[in-house]
């Protein structure tokens, strides 16, 4: 079946849309014509936007325009588009989903987490940081700035400040806003098992900046990365074993940080001196 390029709807129910996905690309697989190409390409797109939005919405009230987030969500869809192979993957999704996530952390990481604010926005963002998750707990529901600010005692623009330096306002990665134009949390998270690890991420940025320039760069080598300890030992001229301790007391200042009692916590998989895989 040869499928239809009219883009006069902007997005496709999700009933439809994985069919259609799947007959586009089947097209696309026997065309030769470079416009051609290109226009099923962009029909794609265009089919594929509500997915977008929904991963950009995953990652909101974190100091970043929504607008912005949809951009970048968008150019990882594009990349989503470009990249996709049928003969190494079974549905467009499976490969959709973490390429747009992927590139929205880079967003993060690029633009969020080496920046250090000023200490009173440190130490407001951790008040933040807990307040938001007990009072939505306690609310059943996820809490306004202005119940944030009442529950701190502080005026509305002072978490408004904090909130747009930070970058790193805890929502939980499975509500989605806006239910008719999204897709189901668990449809996406089915396939991107990385949220849960970008939010822990997101959620320590601000304790991560406390930390020493060396400890915040090792951090993000290894886990914004993903570099084995031998790589990072190798781009910083340092041994393995050096890069392990490194870590290991990177990780238990966060865990200071986050409870006093934390020294009678098992050390991390990172902490010890082995060589890691």
């Amino acid at each position: 079946m040869t499928a239809d390029l009219s883009t006069t709807h902007h997005t496709a129910p999700r009933a439809g849309r994985r069919q259609l996905t799947a007959e586009l690309f089947a097209t696309l697989a026997v065309t030769t014509d470079d416009d051609e190409r290109c226009r099923i390409r962009e029909r794609v797109t265009t089919v594929n936007m509500s997915i977008a939005r929904s991963i950009a919405r995953r990652f909101r009230d974190r100091g970043e325009p929504a607008g912005d987030l949809e951009q970048v969500a968008y150019v990882g869809l594009v990349k989503a588009v470009n990249g996709f192979d049928e003969h190494r993957h079974t549905d467009f999704l499976t490969y959709a989903v973490p390429t747009i996530s992927g590139e929205l952390k880079r967003h993060f990481r690029d633009h969020c987490w080496f920046v250090r604010p000023p200490r009173r926005i440190q130490e407001l963002q951790k008040r933040i940081s807990l307040t938001h998750e007990s009072l939505g707990r306690q609310l059943d529901h996820r809490p306004s700035t202005a119940e944030v600010a009442d529950r701190l005692q502080v005026d509305s623009s002072v978490i408004e400040e904090a909130l747009a330096t930070g970058c790193f306002a805890p929502a939980s990665l499975d509500r989605l806003v806006g239910a008719a134009e999204s897709i189901p949390g668990a449809e996406i998270a089915e396939y991107d098992r990385g949220y849960l690890e970008t939010e822990v991420l997101v959620l320590l940025a601000p304790y991560v900046r406390a930390l020493p320039r060396r400890q915040r760069e090792l951090l993000g080598m290894r886990y914004f990365r993903d570099w084995t300890q031998d790589r990072i030992a190798g781009e910083l001229g340092m041994s393995q074993v050096q890069v392990s301790r490194l870590i290991g007391r990177a990780l238990a200042g966060l865990r200071r940080q986050l409870d006093p009692d934390a020294s009678a916590c098992p050390p991390s998989r990172d902490a010890g001196t082995r060589t890691m895989p």
